[in-house]
Formats: C-alpha cells, structure tokens, sequence
C-alpha cells in the first residue's frame, strides 16, 4: 500500500534510506572521463560556476574581479556578452591570478523562481560582504543595486572563503568563511566564537523587505549559549575552506581546508550531524600537530578530516573542493565527490560509504587534458548544472565539462519528483518533500505550495 500520511511517509523513508546504505557499492566510478572544453575565451579569473532553480538552459560564472556572466547552453554554448550582474566598483581585489580577493562565491535562493533573490560574496575594502541581489523582468539581467546582509571586518588579503550554499531541502543558507589571512591565523579567530572568521555559518534570508534581512535557525549550535558568541556559527576551527559543497541527494557536506605549508584536507559532516563540530585550525593541520595555541591538537573534541595530502610533487599546494556527481550521463559515477589540487594539477575521487572513504581514485590521467588537447589546469572551482553533470573553472578562463571518454551521452529529461536528480525517486526524495512541505521548494505539481498533492505525484512516480 502506499502511505496516505506524513507519518507513514516519514516511515518509509526510513526503510528505504536504510536499504541505500546497506546497498551501496564501493566499486563505484570506473567510466573513463575527460574534461571537454565549453568555453574557452571571454572570461577573466573566473572563480565559480552553477545554475538557477531549475534552469537547464544556463549556467552563470563569477568572474573575480566583480562580475557575473552568463554561458547559454545547446549544442554549441555561447557565452553572452552582457552581464548579468556587475559589482566591480564595490568589489576589492580580483585583478590576478594570485590575488586571494574578489567575487567569490554565489547561491541562487530556493524559491528563486518566484522571489527572484540570490545572494553574493565578496570582498570590499577591508571587509568580507553577504550581499543580496534580485533579477530584473529581464532574465538575464539582474537588478544593479542590492543589499548587504552580513559584512565583518578581514585584516589581510588571503583567506578569504567565500563559498555559500543552501542545503538541498531547506531555506538554511551556509557560509564558508577563511582565517583572515597572514599565515598561522595570527589572532587565533579561528578558534574564537565571537569572530566570524573560519567558520561555517548558518542563517535564513528573508525574502523581500528590509532588516532583518535573514533569521538565525533556533537549532544553530550556540544560540542562547555564550553571550560572545556567535550566534550564525554552525562549526570552526576552518583556515580557508576554498570550495565547499553538500550532496544534493542526501544533505551530507564536504569541506575543503586549505592547509598552511605541510598539508590539505578533506572534511566532511554528515546530514544531521549537530552543529559546533572543531575541525582543528590552528592547532591542527590535516592531521598533524602545528605547535601552536588555540586547542589540543587531535584532542576528543575536534573531528579529524577523511582525507589529507602533503606538499610535495604527489601531493600539492592549495585544495580545489569539488561536487558530489549525481548526474544521468555516468550512472556508476552516482556519489563520487571530486576534488584537486591548484597548484600541482593533482586529482583525486571518493566516495563516502557509512561515514568510511572508498572507492578513493587518482584522476590526474584523465583530468589533466581535455578532449580537445587542451591542457586542464588552475582549477578554482567545480559546478554542477540542473541535470547534476559537473563542470570544472579554469582560472586561466576556460570552462570544462567532465564526461565520457567514451563520448557525451544526452541525459534523459529529468522527472519533476526526482528532487535531487540523481535518476530515481525513493526515499531521499520524499525526505527532501517532507522538508519543504508548506513552502514551495517540492512543488511537484506547481500548485504554488508543497502539499499532499505534491506527495501524490511523487508517489506515483516511485522507482523505489
């Protein structure tokens, strides 16, 4: 029988989310890929790459020193030679390769397609700045004059984070935020709550209207705790966390932590793990002690990284974090989380079966040369489009997609109760559902509001 209740659906989604984890495979990932080449002139420094609610016909690029482009996809993209957004005159920084300032990090709002919000990150003068920004009646202009939600004040240039991120199902935007800068976090910010610097932060952006301009969740780890702290703080103990990201289909996070001169890491946080975690910055690199104040190195209270690298030729320099595939074009490649270093060109793949790496992959061979010949490298950012096929940001300009060696393979269009794309409808789509249920995030059935009728249609849709 099919459940006719939130509780009984809720059940379900028990059983079915248990079955996945027990039913995963750690042989995962073995199509052979290669970067192909989607636009290779007109960008400068671009940092990221992603795409609107549901818009499966663009992507939007940062470009660092303060503008946002817009590359029209078909079977010859185009980058369109408008701006969507350009903030360059309030933007510090972004004017070379090795400058750590810059725009840095975008994430369009849930309900984009009827509030039209999204929101930005930068730098200013001195300062680091969440900024909120609306299209215009032109879809692909957006308004030029927008409103600062959060700035704080940032002494040194490098370190500077910037991903931001709504967690699939939720209106709860996260922000990765770096050190400060100088080198061996200085002022120990890290470790400090009261400080905004190397933290993950988590609030709720309001739509439309003036201050407030978000909320602060009630279940954020340290509201109506210290009176110091922080209450936007979700977890610290980050240096700079240069590319961050959740899985679509199932909420868990990947942070990548830029190490000082010995070490880069991987961290990752399950869904529905607590807020407050300690990842270490800066008594701990990777796994490895620094010597410095601030905590005890490996102590019980900090949660150690599932992956690190040394600095060395086999290692490299600077972390790129990557994206969680959940794309139709590889359907063994459903899970695997992508990564590389800046500096060395090395790449690497995973999966994250029970809270354990597997299926852990060298990719350099494969990702260091696209089909065309032309040589990958300078990687800063992965993105993903609406179909959840992954796309990688050189700095030098260009825009690479991953696919098969083999040949690209059209997806198959996606199904409106498939809310994670990832092929399938089951359980963690129905715990997506039941996420937005009153709001308009799981609106399967475009009745304006995510409601029985929405869980009908998923339902009759299931693949299980």
């Amino acid at each position: 029988m099919r459940p006719t209740t939130v509780s009984t659906a809720l059940s379900l989604t028990t059983t079915v989310l248990s079955c996945a984890m027990l039913c995963a495979s750690a042989d995962a990932g073995v199509t052979a890929i290669r970067p192909k080449l989607v636009i290779g002139t007109g960008l400068v420094y671009p940092t990221w790459i992603g795409h609107a609610p549901g818009d499966e016909t663009r992507l939007f690029v940062l470009e660092k020193a303060g503008r946002i482009r817009i590359i029209q996809l078909g079977a010859t993209p185009t980058l369109l030679t408008t701006n969507f957004l350009n903030i360059d005159p309030i933007v510090t920084g972004g004017a070379s390769t090795s400058d750590e300032q810059g725009l840095l990090g975008m994430a369009f709002d849930p309900d984009y397609a009827t509030n039209g919000q999204f929101y930005v990150y930068y730098t200013g003068s001195g300062t680091n700045n969440l900024a909120r920004y609306t299209v215009s009646s032109n879809p692909n202009v957006a308004n030029g004059t927008g409103v600062v939600m959060m700035t704080w004040s940032d002494p040194y240039s490098n370190h500077n984070g910037g991903d931001i991120h709504f967690k699939p199902g939720t209106r709860d935007l996260y922000m990765g935020t770096g050190d400060g800068g100088s080198a061996n976090d200085p002022g120990n910010v890290a470790q400090n709550l009261s400080s905004r610097l190397g933290k993950m932060h988590r609030i709720t952006p309001t739509v439309g209207g003036s201050t407030p301009y978000y909320t602060v969740p009630a279940t954020n780890p340290y509201v109506g705790g210290s009176t110091t702290a922080d209450d936007t703080v979700w977890s610290y103990g980050l240096r700079n966390p240069w590319r961050w990201c959740f899985d679509k289909a199932n909420g868990d996070m990947y942070i990548a932590d830029v190490g000082q001169n010995a070490v880069e890491e991987v961290d990752y946080e399950p869904n529905g793990t607590a807020g407050g975690r300690n990842y270490g910055w800066r008594c701990t690199e990777g796994t490895s002690c620094t010597g410095l104040s601030g905590c005890t190195c490996n102590g019980t209270g900090l949660t150690a990284p599932v992956r690190t690298y040394a600095h060395n030729s086999a290692g490299g320099y600077s972390i790129t974090g990557g994206r969680v595939y959940r794309g139709c074009a590889m359907p063994d490649m459903q899970g695997i989380y992508f990564y590389v270093d800046y500096g060395s060109n090395n790449s690497w793949s995973m999966k994250m079966v029970n809270g354990a790496v597997t299926a852990f992959t060298t990719r350099n061979s494969e990702l260091a040369t696209a089909v065309g010949g032309q040589t990958v490298n300078q990687i800063v950012a992965f993105g993903e489009d609406a179909q959840g096929e992954l796309y990688m940001v050189d700095h030098g300009g260009q825009i690479y997609k991953i696919v098969p060696q083999s040949g690209e393979v059209p997806c198959v269009p996606p199904n409106p109760s498939d809310l994670n794309d990832d092929g399938l409808v089951n359980g963690a789509d129905l715990t997506l559902l039941l996420s937005c249920w009153g709001g308009t995030c799981g609106d399967i059935n475009s009745d304006g509001t995510t409601n029985g009728g929405d869980l009908a249609a998923m339902l009759s849709a299931w693949t299980g």
